[in-house]
Parts: structure tokens; C-alpha cells; sequence
């Protein structure tokens, strides 16, 4: 099987989609007939866009959700307030960066509010019309495969804190139990599901930086266990898993390395394993998949990030080929998918890179790809 195309989820969303998105999120009045008719729609054009660009696994963009982990405060109870806002380690070492990113609207502002109450899903049809949007598109669109993102229970309670179980632990089994139908939803539906972990990375500098690398990990395998438990009785082949160490241009200098966190990264039950390797901070840790190609079990498919998501450079289809290349040397060409690092689209109107740029990203992520190919 040729190597295929796809990326990690979230795309920029049109000015319209994003104003109706706030004006929700801000509890203003709207119409609902106009806001579901703007996602239906939005969500073709997003589709259409993926398949004139050459990506084989297409999503929604995400385009109906506030951000990739706070949504489930929309499709659960027990959400009230706001929780703390604790910048990433590396950032708080460079304190004038962060003020320049803050005072030139570099972080995004969005309602985080902390856990007050038992969690409990209010439905999946918030969901299920995702669903229904995205698969009507890729009908229409011709995209014969698609997935959609959900939130691990680690990641939610990363931004979303607990204020109401008597241990974090206890959160999370919580979370495990509450996310279980989504997780179950999208899968039944035919898409696959990609359950976004940027907690296994990210929250090392940004919630865990007062502890040692080995009292992360012990965190880190909880959280895994969470999540396992909510995919008891899915089909690994039908899941992607994401790692990452937040997407945002910064110095990341504080980003636990890869091949600290690769066990912990492999032992979630998910066949399609999509991380950053393009980025300046982690473009060498293919290295880590090349020295420890014994311990990828046959069934994984590993997933990079060919291509860069926060900056406007396009990459050219030769680096994206040579990327791939490593790749497909460690596992071969069947076990790769072309990926990029992260979303382009994380928070609702918020993105570093220009929307037409990042599907000019995404075509030359089809382009190198093609190359790698006919190389492979």
C-alpha cells in the first residue's frame, strides 16, 4: 500500500463560522437554524479544500468546536467557572516573549472552566450532526476515508481542573467513563476516531514541571490507563492517537524528549501513532524511531509530521519526501502516513499560519508525498 496522506485535525475556520462560535460561547443569543446550516456548510467547504489538496483521510476541521479540548465543557455537565491559566514552562523563561505574544493577541482567550460537579455526557447529538456533516461532505467531495478528534480524559484535565473529585485520579476515571460513547459514536459511525494527547507531552512544562522526569511518566501512564479503559472494546486499527508538545511557536525548550515518553506514547491501544517530527525542536527524534524500531509492535503505523504547523513557510515536496523517507526505511511504506505536526486550527479564530497558506501546506504534503512513492 502506497503511502497516504492526512493530517492531524483542526483547519482555520472562516470569519463567519468563528463569530457564531463566540457568539455561542459567550451565551449571546443566536439562531440555531443559521449556526447548524454555517457548520454544514463550512464543513463541505473544509472537505473540499482537503480533497483538492490531495489528503486521503479527510476530518470536519473541527470546525464546530471552541478548541479541541474545552468543547467537552459544551457535551458535559459538571463544568462551571474558570480554571487557572498556567503558561508552559519554557515560555515563562523567556518573560518578555510572553508579553509580546500576549499584548499582540498571541494566546488565545477562551472560557476554561474548572470541574464543580459529577461529569456526565448531555447527549451525543451535538456529535452525531458532526458526524452526519462530515460524512455528507466526503460524499459529496469524494473522500473515501475520514476521521474525527476527541478529547482524552488526560487532556481534558489538563485545561479543564477538577474542583469536585476527591483525587485527580479519580477525575480521570470519570472522564474515562464519561467520554467512553463519544469514542464508541465515532467509530460506529465508520469514521476513524483520533483521540488528541497532548497531556502525554504538553503537560510535562505546563501543569508537571515541579516534578522529575520518572514522576511525570507514573502521571503520564494514568492517563493512559483512562483512556484505555474508555477504548476497552474498540478496535485499535480504527484509532489514532496524537502526541504533542503544544502548538504554538515558542522556544520549547523545555519539551520532554520523545524518547522519554515513547513507551508510555506506545502503550496506548491505538494502531495510528501521529507525532511531531518537523518542527526545529523535534525534527531529529525520528532518530528515536530508527534506534527503537524493535519495540513498535506490527500493528502500528507511525504518523509524522512532515509539515509544520506554526509557521508560513511551505515546505518544499522534496523535504517532505526526504521526511517520509526515514520513515519508511524504519517500518516501510505500508506503516507510514503522512501527517503534519499539529493542528491549524486548535482554537476558534486563532492560528499562526494564514488559512490559505495551510492548504498550500497541505498540497505540498501530497506532492512530497507522491515523491516519497515513487522512491519507496
Amino acid at each position: 500500500m502506497p503511502i497516504r496522506t492526512t493530517h492531524v485535525g483542526s483547519l482555520p475556520r472562516t470569519q463567519e463560522t468563528v463569530d457564531m462560535i463566540f457568539a455561542r460561547e459567550r451565551g449571546e443569543a443566536y439562531d440555531q437554524a443559521a449556526f447548524d446550516a454555517q457548520m454544514t456548510a463550512a464543513s463541505s467547504e473544509t472537505v473540499r479544500r482537503q480533497v483538492e489538496a490531495g489528503i486521503d483521510i479527510v476530518s470536519d476541521g473541527e470546525t464546530s468546536k471552541i478548541s479541541y479540548a474545552t468543547y467537552v465543557k459544551d457535551r458535559y455537565t459538571g463544568f462551571s467557572g474558570d480554571s487557572p491559566r498556567n503558561a508552559p514552562a519554557d515560555l515563562k523563561l523567556f518573560p518578555n516573549f510572553l508579553k509580546r505574544l500576549a499584548a499582540d493577541g498571541g494566546t488565545p482567550k477562551y472560557a476554561r472552566p474548572m470541574c464543580t460537579g459529577e461529569v456526565r455526557s448531555k447527549g451525543q447529538d451535538e456529535l452525531k450532526t458532526d458526524i452526519a456533516n462530515l460524512k455528507a461532505a466526503m460524499a459529496e467531495h469524494g473522500a473515501a476515508e475520514g476521521f474525527m478528534n476527541a478529547a482524552s480524559p488526560g487532556v481534558i484535565s489538563l485545561f479543564l481542573q477538577n474542583d469536585f473529585y476527591p483525587t485527580r485520579d479519580a477525575y480521570l476515571a470519570a472522564l474515562s467513563d464519561a467520554m467512553r460513547d463519544e469514542y464508541r459514536t465515532i467509530v460506529d459511525s465508520g469514521l476513524y476516531l483520533q483521540v488528541d494527547c497532548p497531556d502525554l507531552a504538553l503537560s510535562r512544562h505546563m501543569l508537571f514541571a515541579d516534578l522529575t522526569d520518572a514522576e511525570f511518566l507514573k502521571i503520564a501512564a494514568g492517563h493512559v490507563e483512562a483512556l484505555n479503559a474508555a477504548l476497552t472494546g474498540i478496535d485499535p486499527s480504527r484509532v489514532r492517537v496524537h502526541i504533542c508538545w503544544g502548538n504554538y511557536e515558542g522556544p520549547h525548550v523545555c519539551d520532554i524528549p520523545m524518547d522519554t515518553v515513547f513507551s508510555t506514547f506506545l502503550s496506548v491501544n491505538a494502531s495510528q501513532l501521529l507525532f511531531e517530527t518537523s518542527n526545529p525542536r523535534h525534527a531529529h527524534e525520528w532518530q528515536v524511531f530508527r534506534d527503537r524500531a524493535s519495540e513498535i509492535p506490527e500493528d502500528k503505523v507511525l504518523v509524522p509530521g512532515v509539515i509544520d504547523s506554526t509557521s508560513n513557510f511551505v515546505e518544499h515536496p522534496e523535504v517532505v519526501a526526504e521526511r517520509l523517507g526515514r520513515f519508511v526505511q524504519i517500518v516501510g511504506a505500508d506503516r507510514v502516513i503522512a501527517s503534519s505536526d499539529c493542528g491549524f486550527g486548535t482554537f476558534a479564530g486563532f492560528g499562526a499560519v494564514d488559512p490559505d497558506i495551510a492548504y498550500a501546506k497541505l498540497a505540498t504534503l501530497a506532492e512530497g508525498t507522491k515523491l516519497a512513492n515513487a522512491r519507496a
